[in-house]
């Protein structure tokens, strides 16, 4: 029996990253890796814990068959290492930050793979991204107009998604994290 892949997806400032390096030990102690993504953003810049690489490494990687999965958002190139596939061969169930707008070729690679979607209330949410400093008040505007449309969209056409909501303290969505995995694999 093969190791499972964790999709986990969300907004832009939902805590994707905190929830991952909250979550990192106790799945270690489940027999579960959490992956670090390729991303081409500079090491310098604020966010998760992603191997930064140029543009033209990114593309070298690629073409040498180093992704597992690869995709293109927001002005970045994201890519989730090769590794992930003898992991999830030895039976590891495996964690990885991913992209709601890849999720169909994700699931297509992956069929049996656990869609985990964690939002956060609007109000949070504006907080967290104004914080961020990333974008303009505008562009924030409209990322949670967009975010909202699309996480309504994605829930009505996956039945399957675990929600979890992050809007209140990190420990307690990490737990949430946990029993749902737990849920999954009982087959409840």
């Amino acid at each position: 029996m093969a190791g499972r892949l964790i999709y986990l997806i969300g907004p832009s400032g939902s805590g994707k990253d905190s929830l991952l390096d909250a979550a990192r030990e106790p799945m270690a102690l489940r027999g579960c890796r959490i992956v670090r993504r390729v991303i081409t953003r500079s090491a310098e810049a604020k966010g998760e814990a992603a191997q930064a690489v140029s543009v033209e490494d990114f593309d070298l990687m690629q073409a040498q068959g180093k992704f597992a999965l690869s995709w293109f958002a927001n002005g970045l190139h994201y890519g989730i290492p090769k590794e992930i596939d003898l992991w999830l061969s030895e039976e590891h169930d495996v964690l990885i930050n991913g992209s709601r707008g890849h999720l169909s070729q994700a699931r297509a690679r992956y069929p049996d793979l656990l869609v985990v979607l964690l939002n956060v209330d609007q109000a949070v949410l504006r907080e967290r991204l104004l914080t961020r400093g990333r974008e303009s008040v505008e562009e924030i505007k409209a990322r949670l107009s967009r975010n909202a449309q699309f996480s309504d969209d994605l829930l009505a056409d996956n039945p399957t998604i675990i929600l979890l909501d992050n809007s209140g303290a990190l420990e307690q969505t990490v737990a949430s994290l946990l029993q749902r995995i737990d849920r999954a694999h009982a087959g409840g």
